[in-house]
């Protein structure tokens, strides 16, 4: 569809029924002036034929009519005037071939790619402010009475967290603090009324508002609910996007997990029938491992977790990755790199190693654990040297025979520093 069609059904920007129109229209210009900062048309046969700059002169034809009646959108009129007064200025200085006119061509075009970044810009921040205006009017309605059309709020969480996550933009900053979102996603989270999957969605939003500026918004997750409301729920979502903050926030997170009760229920996972979320359980107890202080750590052990990772590596998605050279699930090559890690701290693993964790996700699962503790960042050496001789004796107490307790005990004491 030509532009031309669409500013025909512009009648006013700022009405809620004509926003959706006009923000595709935007979106689309938006794009056109994206393509000009790179292709800012340096000959005339281009110039004529730029699909780019017609759609953009075509919205300045009908400003008056369409920009007028929006105050956000005055600024983003100037610009396509001053875009229509530099293509007939690069119009006029085609054909001549004298150094003026050179000089011209190259100022036009370099003004032009600029203008355009400006109209680009122009239109982002309408698009922005009129998103945000949206998403938070819908979210204080599912306040007040049940949310008829899930799958529209859905898409507009998840237009928010794909907005969000291209990064850092203070005026996309500024729209989300004044509008209170943080808060209503927080809201939402925390109501146990509200459908699963949208309580959900508004976790990943959260998550992607830590990612966007985590000085800002970190503080507004420790003071508030959502760390509580994501262990509640127990869905491999909101363990998913707890596993996710716990690496963003660190300690400090954990901290908050402890002092709240969280370690219990966390560890309670790892019994539950679902795998994936018993895989997810187990990712977050060892990010717990890597970050915790000693207070973490010690309600985790207090609340049996070697006896519950014994059970899991002796189970049959469990193993021992010291066997896989023995027990022939590997050719054991010299040149092959072993380890029993996880996440960013593991270092490189051998592709049979990779291969064999896929199939039995708890396998080496006290070892990996005890490894999380001697390399993480929340112990001291005293510290991490307890507790690994502590590991040691439950692990002595869990095992149900001497050989069992020989294989883990080596796993742990090969896969540390002493």
């Amino acid at each position: 569809m030509r532009i031309s069609k669409r500013l025909s059904a512009m009648e006013d920007p700022s009405s809620k029924a004509d926003s959706p129109r006009v923000l595709r229209v935007l979106e689309a210009l938006k794009q056109a002036s994206h393509q000009l900062q790179s292709h800012p048309s340096p000959n005339s046969s281009e110039l004529n034929s730029s699909s780019a700059i017609n759609a953009l002169l075509e919205l300045e034809t009908e400003s008056d009519a369409i920009l007028s009646k929006d105050p956000n959108l005055s600024a983003l009129s100037q610009h396509l005037s001053d875009l229509k007064a530099l293509v007939d200025t690069l119009h006029k200085s085609h054909g001549h071939h004298t150094l003026k006119s050179f000089l011209t061509r190259r100022a036009s075009t370099h003004s032009i790619s600029r203008v355009a970044a400006s109209i680009e810009s122009e239109i982002q921040a309408w698009i922005d402010r009129k998103s945000i205006e949206t998403l938070t009017g819908v979210l204080r309605d599912c306040q007040k009475q049940p949310f008829n059309n899930e799958d529209e709020l859905i898409n507009l969480l998840t237009q928010f967290e794909d907005r969000v996550s291209q990064g850092f933009n203070r005026e996309l900053q500024d729209l989300v603090l004044k509008s209170k979102l943080f808060s209503l996603l927080e809201s939402i989270l925390c109501n146990p009324n509200s459908p699963k999957r949208i309580r959900e969605r508004c976790a990943f939003a959260i998550t992607e508002l830590i990612r966007f500026n985590k000085d800002v918004f970190v503080g507004q997750v420790l003071m508030g609910r959502t760390i509580g409301s994501l262990i509640t729920m127990a869905s491999s979502a909101s363990i998913k996007v707890l596993c996710s903050l716990i690496r963003s926030i660190k300690s400090p997170l954990v901290d908050e997990i402890e002092s709240h009760g969280g370690i219990p229920k966390i560890i309670n996972l790892l019994d539950f029938q679902d795998l994936e979320l018993r895989v997810l359980a187990m990712d977050c107890v060892l990010e717990i491992g890597y970050f915790g202080r000693k207070e973490a750590i010690e309600a985790m052990l207090r609340e049996g977790l070697i006896r519950k990772l014994v059970e899991l590596q002796r189970s049959e998605l469990g193993g021992a990755l010291i066997d896989m050279g023995r027990n022939g699930s590997s050719n054991g090559g010299e040149n092959e790199e072993v380890g029993v890690g996880v996440g960013g701290v593991e270092g490189k693993r051998g592709s049979r190693e990779r291969s064999f964790l896929e199939r039995h996700p708890f396998a080496s699962c006290v070892a990996r654990f005890a490894v999380q503790l001697e390399v993480g960042e929340g112990l001291r050496q005293r510290e991490r040297r307890a507790f690994k001789q502590e590991i040691l004796v439950r692990v002595r107490e869990a095992c149900a025979s001497d050989a069992e307790a020989a294989t883990i005990i080596a796993e742990v004491l090969w896969g540390s520093s002493p």
